[in-house]
């Protein structure tokens, strides 16, 4: 009996094929200048990968984002060093919360 392989592609917003359930693991963006992983706590779903990774591309020098909805972890790629009131403040505006930065 042969054995079949299927490969199953997500977003890069994480979600599923619309992005609005969150059924789809995001993978860590490439190498940039600058990458630090932050804890956000509050996101459930799709939307809110959504919400929170189009509230940080607005932050100056943010060059890639990627959501680990399962884990809440969010990885930002930058031209240079983030601050985090910023990165807190996007994440605000997208109505979940900072816990903190992961690792640094």
């Amino acid at each position: 009996m042969s054995e079949t392989t299927v490969t199953v592609e997500s977003s890069s917003t994480g979600g599923s094929c619309c992005g609005s359930c969150g059924t789809g693991a995001a993978e860590a963006p490439a190498a940039a200048a600058e990458r630090a992983v932050f804890q956000v706590k509050g996101m459930t779903c799709g939307h809110c990968v959504s919400s929170v990774t189009a509230e940080l591309e607005k932050v100056a020098g943010v060059t890639e984002v990627a959501v680990d909805l399962a884990t809440g972890r969010v990885t930002v790629d930058s031209t240079a060093p983030l601050a985090d009131t910023d990165v807190a403040t996007a994440i605000d505006e997208a109505g979940y919360a900072l816990i903190g930065r992961i690792g640094a």
